[in-house]
This record gives structure tokens, C-alpha cells and sequence, in this order.
């Protein structure tokens, strides 16, 4: 039996190359260091962590924990090698990253099926079955590589404004309409009034920035400039620009807001909506505190945050499969936040079902794709969603999963039950295979 090519050892690449082998299927595993190290990298061993040493919450009833338990369900290497060098951390699962790395790596190195190949593999091979987990800062020829098998589709900066859960919004405080009454009800406007506008601004403008590294410096403004940069120009700046309130009419005055934020949904459920014009650069906590200023999010949920930074990312949607093989040449598949998941845990979810597909491409068998109800089914989806306007890397959230048939306000008790529900959609799917 042929090698199934994996390039990149990181989360995705090791994750494939297990599922691959436990399926009898060998595997010749490319990583390039310590030929070649990225600006992020130090360390030779496989899968290492370059941000947090944090996995997140581990509570299962929590989008992380979620999608952990079922990466369990598969035998995720890299979630039993958490548990194992695990350190505290109050609820979440957070690992001593040296020991985490070379527990990985021995797990890799000690597989007979795999053979690891120190060197950097400059374009995807034209033959053979190949899976490209490269990360987020994959080489400059492979990407180049990429651009021109599949066009335009790469970016390199990952510039996303925050997405919000739907239900959290508070719809008392906002309103669906388009501009001059142009469209149907794509956007949900939350105005501001005058002094709702000024303690915005004022919060904005001294909010606290994330440092960049110097490798990601040049560029990320090029193409969108964050709300904080361009409110800091001028005091009405942003109320000229994506907080423009022209064309609406806010039905509970009769009149037109001081300033609009408008909400744009962010996949076909319509569970999750995105911040128009909101790509930002502020601290997380930065986020949640002056975004829950303006009145409809004043407890809004955050799905994932704004960000800025160095990111190599596919526009997956047209590209890829829920089953992360590319629709129009099968034989290759990719993984990790080069698809548009993000976080460790979420790169190294898309390994294990790209690893499975391959591997079942290779035997000939149907692909594998998990229920939307699941985490790591529902992540799947939203990287192949052709109905994303603006396609942007998500990690876990629950606002991804469909909601319980029945409507449930106690936040607590519905993800209990969303998360038993996925829980029990894996165990299921796994019995197919």
C-alpha cells in the first residue's frame, strides 16, 4: 500500500497521521524543522505550542470541553497527552507545553507505520494521497504552491471582526432593516443614541490593544483597518464609516439613530451574527467590556472574538468538503487552521476526520462526515459553507450547533443538553465506521 503523504507535524498533522495508521494505512509525516523554523517556532518536537499553553475549559458542557470529549471518542493523541502532562488551572485543561510536545512526539516517532521526514516540502505532490496541515504559518513556496493550484483562495492575514451568539442578542434594543428599505433582513441594526454614542467612543478609543509580533506587523491593515484605529482619527469617524446610521429608521422613534452597529448572520441557521466592520485589535476582555456597551449587546455572548493577526487560511467554502478533502481533487485534503478552524483543540479535530477520510479514500470506501449537531461536525460544516459572505476562522462554539427543538433561557441547562445530544450523535456516527 502507497504512503499517504501528511505535511506538518502540528496539531492536524499528528492527529491525521494516527487515524491513518490505526486504519492500516502507512504514513510518511513531513515537518520541517529544524531545517526550517517559522517566525512562531523554537523547539524541534512535533506539536508545539507556540501561544497558551491552555486548552481551554475542560467541562463538557462547555463548546472546548465538548469538542474534547468527542475527540476522546476517536482517540485523540493529542487530548490524552494533555490529560497526561496536564498542570492546575482552575477549569480549564492547560498542559507543561515541553512535556506536552515530547509526549507527541514519542507517540509519533514510536509508530512503525509512520515515517518522519525532517525537511520542507515546497508544493503539494501531484500524485498520491496527500494531506496539507501546514498551520498558519506555512512556508512561503508552499503557499505560493497553494495560490496556484487553487487561485485567490489563500489569505495571510487573519482580520475578523467578533461574532455574537443570535440569542443573545436583545432584540428590544434592535431592529431588522436595510438601508433605504433596499434588501430583506440580512442585517439587524443595533442603534445608539447620542450619549449611548459618546461613552462608546470614549471606551473605544482608550481601549487596550494586543501587541503584534514583528512578523506580523507589515500588512494586516492593508486591507481593513481596525474599528479602534479608525475611531481614534476623529471623533464622529466611525459614525461616517461602519457605524453610519444613513437609510435606517429606528421603528420604536420613528427617527434616524445617532449611530447604527449593524448585524450580519454568519451562517445559514442564522444562529450567529458578525460585527460589520468591526475587525479590531483590542484585548479580548477589552472586547466583551465596550462591545456590551452598545444597548442590544449588553449581554451578548461571544462566539469567537475579533482578530488580527498572522494567519495563513484557505476560503475553504467552494474549496473544501465537510470531509476537508478538495471537492475538485479528492486525493488531497487539509487540516488545521489552514481551513479556517482556530485554536489547537479545533486544528487537531479536523486532523482526525481528514486522517479518517483519507484514510477511507485510500480503501475505497464513502466518506465520513459527522452530524451538524456535533462540535466537530458542525466546525466541518462551517468550513465548507457556501452560503459565507465573508468567511473568517471560527473555533468551538456552541452558537454553531443547531438549537434544542424546544426553546431552554437557562444557558447552563441547554448546553447540557446540546452537549449530551452531540455526545450521542458521535457515538452513533462512530458505529458506521
Amino acid at each position: 500500500m502507497n504512503k499517504v503523504t501528511v505535511i506538518g507535524g502540528g496539531f492536524a498533522g499528528v492527529e491525521a497521521a494516527k487515524q491513518l495508521t490505526r486504519r492500516g494505512v502507512p504514513v510518511r509525516l513531513y515537518e520541517m524543522k529544524p531545517v526550517r523554523f517559522s517566525p512562531a517556532h523554537k523547539s524541534e518536537k512535533l506539536c508545539e505550542l507556540v501561544c497558551s499553553n491552555s486548552f481551554k475549559a475542560s467541562r463538557v458542557d462547555s463548546a472546548a470541553g465538548l469538542l474534547k470529549a468527542e475527540m476522546e471518542r476517536f482517540g485523540s493523541v493529542c487530548v490524552a497527552a494533555a490529560k497526561e502532562t496536564a498542570v492546575p488551572a482552575g477549569g480549564a485543561l492547560a498542559v507543561n507545553r515541553d512535556e506536552f510536545s515530547a509526549l507527541v512526539t514519542k507517540e509519533i516517532e514510536s509508530d512503525p507505520l509512520i515515517e518522519i521526514i525532517r525537511e520542507e516540502v515546497p508544493a503539494i505532490p501531484d500524485d498520491g494521497v496527500v494531506i496539507v496541515a501546514a498551520g498558519p504559518l506555512a512556508s512561503d513556496l508552499l503557499s505560493a504552491d497553494i495560490e496556484r493550484r487553487y487561485g485567490a483562495r489563500l489569505s495571510f492575514f487573519d482580520a475578523a471582526a467578533p461574532i455574537v451568539t443570535a440569542e443573545s442578542v436583545d432584540e428590544n434594543f434592535a431592529f431588522v432593516q436595510s438601508r433605504y428599505e433596499k434588501g430583506g433582513d440580512d442585517y439587524l441594526n443595533c442603534p445608539l443614541n447620542k450619549e449611548e454614542y459618546e461613552r462608546f467612543y470614549e471606551a473605544l478609543v482608550s481601549a487596550e490593544r494586543v501587541i503584534l509580533h514583528d512578523f506580523e506587523k507589515s500588512g494586516v491593515y492593508e486591507g481593513c483597518m481596525p474599528i479602534e484605529v479608525l475611531a481614534s482619527r476623529g471623533h464622529d469617524a466611525i459614525r461616517f464609516g461602519p457605524m453610519k446610521p444613513v437609510g435606517l429608521r429606528d421603528p420604536r422613534t420613528g427617527h434616524r439613530p445617532w449611530a447604527v452597529l449593524q448585524l450580519r448572520k454568519e451562517n445559514r441557521e442564522g444562529t450567529l451574527y458578525n460585527l460589520v466592520g468591526f475587525q479590531t485589535n483590542l484585548k479580548f476582555g477589552e472586547q466583551k467590556r465596550v462591545f456590551n456597551l452598545i444597548p442590544a449587546l449588553h449581554d451578548a455572548e461571544f462566539a469567537r472574538y475579533g482578530v488580527m493577526h498572522r494567519n495563513s487560511f484557505l476560503k475553504s467554502p467552494g474549496l473544501l468538503g465537510p470531509d476537508f478533502a478538495v471537492i475538485n481533487d479528492p486525493r488531497v485534503f487539509f487540516a488545521g487552521q489552514i481551513t479556517g478552524v482556530e485554536g489547537y483543540m479545533e486544528s487537531a479535530s479536523s486532523g482526525i476526520l481528514a486522517g479518517i477520510n483519507a484514510a477511507r479514500h485510500v480503501l475505497g470506501q464513502t466518506p465520513f462526515v459527522l452530524p451538524e449537531t456535533t462540535m466537530m461536525g458542525a466546525l466541518s460544516r462551517y468550513i465548507a459553507d457556501e452560503t459565507a459572505k465573508d468567511f473568517q476562522p471560527m473555533g468551538a462554539a456552541m452558537g454553531l450547533l443547531p438549537p434544542c427543538e424546544t426553546k431552554i433561557r437557562d444557558k447552563k441547562e441547554r448546553y447540557r443538553l446540546l452537549s449530551e445530544r452531540a455526545l450521542a450523535a458521535v457515538e452513533e456516527s462512530i458505529k458506521t465506521l
